[in-house]
């Protein structure tokens, strides 16, 4: 009763959700087929690494965060970024398969000669299609992305370099339909008021700190409207976009943050300010969250990721007094014995042009990507220096490479110099010597890089990128002050550790799957992800070790039919994942009817789960067999399935006995559901506690009564079992004993686990997150079990 109006409160929600009217006045499509169907929500923090992560969420910063991964099981994965550690090359690692895209954010295109950056519409574009003509299937196919690098094979991306602005639908909307898309989300855009309020104040409180600490004025003026634009109004027209994107059931949506990024390379990526901003953006992930389980098209994950670090660096003027680029073309000059022209892409970073990515002809005027100097032409030295890695191009090439980095390393300052060696090495110079990449790798890396193995391959690597500089400069050494070659605080590109570490947090049943001994990266995130919709080959579920203990979990999954009203076997097997059992005992089945098509739902359960299963009908009318099963992927073998005792005219109730061999002993497993009515339970119990039951000679050893008895613990039914078993739930000394019905507000504790002699209690759990509210009208009851050899039935 309660899930029906549960489910028809949902209805209701869904007729007033803003997001479903503004799909249907902006006319955009909608997946009406897609019920049932998974989904995923990709959310990406930008240049937040696993360190500062996790600093966070010491202070309270991230609450909602946090509540991930205290109530709602997900778990946070290392992720190694990759070399060149930027948002280019991590999104085409994760949109279409392909490492090593790119050199870097900034570089020079052999074809062309340009020296371009990937914020530039026409180097994205021109990078993109050579992803679409050379990658694997785009990961955002038919999905939506926003404030990314790349389209990612998205039907509608947003605020990209290559798509700025929100897209053909609103900007071909008539003026009526935009006044009323305003007015539908009239407290966001209040909420975006304010909020815009509050970080011009603090904006201004950042420019007059920028002054004291002798920063460039105009440039820290014209960063106030910039953070504003980037840390505000982009991340909230994307959630906007993005809560009417699962509204309308797209498969898959990606967003990107960037209000952090911004904010560590402009002030360093523990300030307080850029800080600050991950308060925003855990709002932001929370809203979404919230959208994507509420939808009612698609059954939706939402992952949180991030592309890569930042290393607190100090700007190489600021330590030289002169750009990285006239220093590199004297320290060319004196190697050549002759005078250099040089060009040099702009050394002011990007965070005064992020903002063009809202779009409109008045932004990009006002956000314009400044020229590259260009004094060489077509001849000459070019650089392309960003963060902590500069690209140097020689026409004609170097004629002695290690004479070259000598100057650069003793006349410029370069901590590292980079050159291209054979087809899988790279030659490194620095002040005490040269050295081979990989080979190298602890003296130039540090022994203690959390990726050092990976790291030095992948920077080898980057000297034999098509567009990779004949000498490539790192601002990072082990042991060395780090250096950004742009004026920055804060920067990333490298391969230092904190750049490199990046994280992703997912559900608590959803593995990355590196290679062995290799770290998890974008291309193993991008394979789960495809895996979750269903368009790769599933992986086989995670067996936990053998071990001491037995994890046994009893759920009542009411036909499978959740809160929403949906019916999804897929989910409730998800429920089972994230908590690992070894053995499941579950109760209210329906075995389908083959003539209508409906599944048999312990089969599948089993199936996604890659477990064995008995299943035990307790009713068989016709083609409807409704009943019980347990599932373990333990060696099991059935002993007994057989009615229990009842009164005329009500539901049939059944058993199920199964034995389980655990650590080469048999542990005897009984799931019961009992009946409505208090004489027909205690009829039920005393067959239970019977011959045929747990007083059969073959009961031998170690056993366990579990399941939804629709009974309290003080019953007459409990305490009936309480004479020969044990409560698992009132084993634990100083441990409350948690409710399991009704889910949503669990008042009653009517599922239960009962242990003989022999079994130990080790711990208890009752999973309630978001995901187990909405499968059932239960939530299931999870028991640590430790056998420990002593006694018998």
């Amino acid at each position: 009763m309660i899930g029906r109006v549960e489910a028809w409160l949902r209805r209701l929600r869904r007729l007033a959700s803003r997001s479903e009217w503004l799909a249907r006045l902006l006319r955009l499509p909608r997946d009406e087929t897609a019920a049932g169907l998974p989904g995923l929500v990709l959310m990406q923090i930008d240049g937040l690494g696993k360190s500062e992560l996790e600093r966070a969420l010491a202070r309270g910063e991230m609450p909602f965060l946090r509540r991930l991964l205290r109530r709602e099981h997900y778990r946070l994965h290392p992720l190694y970024a990759g070399v060149p550690a930027t948002t280019a090359a991590f999104q085409a690692e994760l949109f279409y398969g392909v490492q090593g895209a790119v050199p870097g954010f900034s570089f020079m295109e052999r074809a062309s000669g340009r020296l371009v950056r990937m914020l530039e519409p026409a180097a994205a574009a021109r990078v993109e299609r050579a992803l679409e003509e050379g990658g694997a299937e785009p990961l955002l196919r038919e999905g939506s992305g926003y404030v990314n690098a790349y389209r990612g094979g998205a039907a509608e991306a947003h605020f990209t370099p290559a798509a700025a602005g929100w897209g053909p639908a609103l900007r071909a909307a008539n003026p009526l339909v935009v006044m009323l898309f305003v007015l539908g989300n009239a407290l966001s855009f209040l909420r975006m008021l304010a909020l815009i309020a509050l970080e011009l104040a603090l904006a201004f409180v950042d420019l007059v700190r920028g002054l004291i600490e002798g920063q460039d004025f105009l440039r820290e003026l014209l960063f106030v409207p910039t953070r504003v634009a980037v840390s505000i109004l982009l991340r909230e027209l994307a959630v906007i976009g993005a809560k009417i994107d699962v509204a309308r059931g797209l498969p898959v949506v990606h967003l990107n943050f960037l209000g952090y990024d911004e904010q560590a390379h402009r002030r360093g990526p523990a300030s307080l300010f850029a800080h600050w901003t991950l308060k925003g953006i855990d709002d932001a992930i929370a809203r979404v969250w919230r959208a994507a389980h509420r939808s009612e098209r698609r059954h939706y994950d939402v992952w949180i990721h991030s592309d890569h670090g930042q290393e607190t660096t100090c700007p190489y003027e600021k330590r030289h007094g002169r750009s990285f680029a006239e220093a590199a073309a004297e320290a060319v000059a004196r190697s050549t014995g002759r005078p250099v022209a040089w060009r040099a892409s702009g050394r002011n970073g990007v965070q005064l042009q992020r903002a063009s990515l809202l779009g409109g002809r008045r932004v990009q005027r006002l956000f314009t990507h400044p020229p590259s100097t260009d004094d060489a032409g077509d001849n000459g030295l070019a650089v392309a220096a960003l963060g902590p890695v500069a690209m140097l191009y020689l026409d004609p090439p170097a004629a002695d490479p290690a004479a070259l980095a000598r100057a650069l390393l003793e006349g410029a300052g370069a901590p590292l110099v980079l050159a291209r060696e054979g087809s899988d090495r790279a030659r490194a110079w620095t002040r005490e010597g040269a050295y081979t990449l990989p080979a190298d790798a602890a003296r130039l890396l540090g022994e203690d890089h959390p990726f050092l193995d990976a790291a030095a391959r992948d920077l080898a690597a980057l000297t034999r990128q098509p567009d990779a500089g004949d000498l490539v400069v790192c601002g990072w050494r082990a042991g060395a002050e780090a250096l950004s070659f742009a004026l920055e605080n804060g920067a990333h590109g490298g391969a230092a550790p904190h750049e490199t570490a990046a994280f992703a947090l997912l559900p608590g049943d959803i593995a990355l799957d590196p290679a062995a001994g290799e770290p998890a990266r974008a291309l193993d995130l991008r394979r789960a992800a495809l895996r979750l919709l269903g368009r790769a080959a599933a992986r086989r579920p995670a067996r936990r070790e053998a071990g001491a203990t037995l994890r046994v979990m009893t759920y009542n999954v009411h036909s499978c039919i959740g809160m929403d009203g949906k019916l999804s076997p897929e989910r409730i097997a998800r429920v089972i994942a994230r908590a690992a059992p070894d053995i499941v005992a579950l109760q209210e089945l329906d075995a389908g009817r083959p003539r209508t098509g409906e599944v048999d739902q312990a089969h599948r359960i089993a199936h996604c789960l890659e477990m064995d299963f008995h299943f035990h009908p307790a009713l068989h009318v016709e083609e409807e067999r409704y009943g019980d099963a347990i599932l373990s992927h333990l060696p099991m073998r059935l002993v007994r399935a057989g009615a229990l005792p009842g009164l005329p005219g009500l539901e049939p109730r059944g058993a199920l006995w199964v034995a389980v061999e655990c650590e080469g002993r048999e542990v005897q497993v009984i799931n019961t559901h009992l009946g409505l009515v208090p004489r027909e339970r205690l009829r039920q119990v005393e067959a239970l506690l019977g011959p045929e039951w747990l007083a059969h000679p073959d009961c031998r050893g170690p056993a366990i009564l579990l399941g939804d008895l629709n009974a309290g613990p003080s019953s007459p039914v409990c305490r009936r079992l309480a004479g020969r078993l044990q409560d698992a739930q009132a084993a634990l000394p100083g441990r409350r004993p948690r409710a399991t019905f009704f889910g949503r507000l669990p008042l009653a504790r009517i599922d239960h686990v009962f242990v003989g002699p022999g079994i130990e209690v080790a711990d208890i759990e009752v999973p309630d997150s978001e995901l187990v509210r909405l499968a059932s009208d239960h939530l299931p009851l999870l028991a640590e079990l430790r056998l420990d050899g002593a006694g018998t039935t």
